[in-house]
This record gives C-alpha cells, structure tokens and sequence, in this order.
C-alpha cells in the first residue's frame, strides 16, 4: 500500500534568499505547495487528474511556524501528510528539516477546499472517488504535528497602508491571483530594517475570496498592543481588501486576512 506521507526534497538556491542569506518565505511556501500537489498526484488526487472531472484544489488556510530559516546552499526536505478529511475542507500537515543532519526548522498547517472549476461551488470530498481520500489520511495521534492551528483574524482599522494594481506575473493556472504572491505582497509591506532586527516566527494568511489580474489590493493594518523590546508590535494582523474606495471606507470584498508573529 502506497505511504501516506510524501517526502519532497530541494535545495535552497542563491536566487531564493533574502539579503540576510535565508530562504524567502513566498520561495517556501511554494515548495510547500509543491510537495502537497506531488503527494495528491502519487495518490490519484492531482490536480491534472481533478481537471478530468472540472474540479481543482484551492488553498484555504496556510499557517507557517519556524524556529530557523533554511539558508543558502542548505539540503531541505519537506514531509507532507493529510490530517483529517471533512465533508468540504481537508488538513494538511508539513514538517520542515534539514537533509543533512535531520534538524528541525518548523511546521506547517494548510486547509483545503476542493471546487467545481465551471460553478465555483465546494465540491464533497467525502462523495468524490467513493471517498477514496480516507484512505491517505494520517491522524493526529499518529502523526502530531505540534504548532498550533489557525486562529481568528480580525481587523477593524479600514484606511489601507498600501494600494497596488495585480498583474500577468500575479495569476496562477486557476486564473486568479496566486495564493503564495499575497504573502510576498504581505511581507514587502515592511522595511529592510524589520527583517534585519526581527525574526518572523509564525505566520498564518487564510483565504476568503478570489482577485484576479487588474483589481486593485489594498491592504489595512493591525497592530498589537504586545510590543517588542524596541517597541514595534509583536503581533500584527493584515486584511486585503480589492477593489476598495479611493475614500478608503470597505466597500471592496475581503479577499485575504494574516496575522504575522515577530521575535
């Protein structure tokens, strides 16, 4: 019987750090897409094998913890497994480690929603392929995966920070904006001087609604009242709003919301 977890495997290029010598989180989070599409096509759930049937996966929730960023050169391996499956949404787990010598950089936590590419509309994972999904899924009580999972969002400040317009190299082959380029947007809100004193340890983006190419993101900020040593908030939480008034009232649709954690 085939494995229930995939193991994936790259190594961190020169063309993937950031100025300090670590991997760019938006760089990861797309291994860690390609580690769970590899995982479902290994098990008949692709999505080549879903567009057969007019159905496609998209990205719901995804929650990154880390102790280290993989640096340059360094060999990474990335396992992947399925923690629960419900009628519309199924848990997927990640670990993150080094090749070499087995350490440990952090987890990963994702929630999956399956659509009907011609409708939009969540499909029933449970209905679909006479539920042969349950068959790759690996519990908590087997597999812990010891981060904590994706909490509560909000956001009540409405003047956004940043406006930008979305282009070509936005769109991904669903035809709306690419799930990992709104974490690079998220990330590029903040100076160089952020990332040259701080350390993001945990950040988690959960996915509302689609954009495509020409709407407009604006994204409103909120910070914390937990503050670091150097008084910038330790916790600060982000909603991307499309298409909103110039006015800066919400008119426009949430279409993400993330809440980033800094030491």
């Amino acid at each position: 019987m085939i494995s229930k977890i995939e193991t994936y495997s790259f190594s961190v290029e020169p063309f993937h750090v950031d100025f300090t010598g670590h991997l760019f989180l938006g760089v990861l989070g797309n291994h860690l897409l390609n580690a769970a599409g590899r995982h479902s096509h290994n098990r008949g759930w692709g999505i080549d094998q879903l567009n057969e049937r007019h159905y496609t996966w998209v990205l719901s929730r995804l929650c990154i913890e880390l102790e280290e960023m993989p640096a340059q050169y360094e060999h990474v391996e990335v396992e992947t497994w399925v923690e629960s499956v419900m009628k519309l949404f199924t848990e997927r787990n990640f670990l993150i480690r080094n090749a070499d010598d087995g350490r440990v950089y952090g987890y990963a936590r994702s929630v999956w929603a399956m659509i009907d590419v011609d409708t939009r509309h969540p499909a029933d994972l449970l209905a679909l392929k006479d539920g042969d999904i349950l068959r790759y899924v690996l519990t908590a009580d087997e597999k812990p995966c010891p981060i904590a999972k994706h909490g509560r969002i909000r956001v009540s400040n409405q003047v956004p920070i940043r406006t930008i317009s979305t282009y070509y190299s936005d769109v991904d082959i669903n035809g709306h904006i690419n799930s990992v380029k709104y974490i690079e947007h998220i990330l590029d809100l903040y100076p160089r001087v952020q990332y040259e004193m701080h350390r993001l340890r945990r950040f988690e983006i959960a996915y509302k609604a689609e954009s495509h190419i020409g709407d407009t993101l604006a994204f409103c900020w909120q910070p914390s009242e937990e503050t670091l040593a150097d008084g910038l908030p330790a916790v600060e939480q982000i909603e991307v709003r499309k298409n909103m008034e110039e006015t800066g009232t919400p008119a426009g649709d949430v279409v993400v919301q993330a809440k980033l954690v800094w030491e």
